[in-house]
């Protein structure tokens, strides 16, 4: 990803998580600057809607997974999406209203 931290605009990018890949490991926490991510328990209701194969990996990892409560924060540096191991984040431009 050719993005660099501060050359675009806060909130334009927003992080994006698969719930069907994210196994909640935290690499995105340790190297976000920014302050976007944390870690959680998936909430019942939304276990529903994973895969069958999000559904037996949730499990097998308590289901912790990556959250982004800060998410205006972001600033597209890509870090993130460089860190997961299970490629479960990408960059989702947000489109100005």
């Amino acid at each position: 990803m050719d993005v660099h931290c501060g050359t675009q605009p806060r909130g334009r990018f927003m992080p994006h998580i698969d719930r069907n890949r994210c196994e909640g490991k935290g690499q995105c926490l340790a190297v976000c600057p920014f302050n976007v991510f944390a870690l959680g328990k998936l909430a019942p209701d939304d276990r529903q809607a994973l895969s069958l194969f999000g559904k037996l990996r949730g499990m097998a990892h308590g289901w912790e997974q990556a959250f982004t409560p800060n998410a205006a924060a972001c600033e597209a540096c890509g870090h993130c999406v460089s860190a997961c191991p299970e490629r479960a984040i990408t960059l989702v431009r947000v489109l100005p209203k």
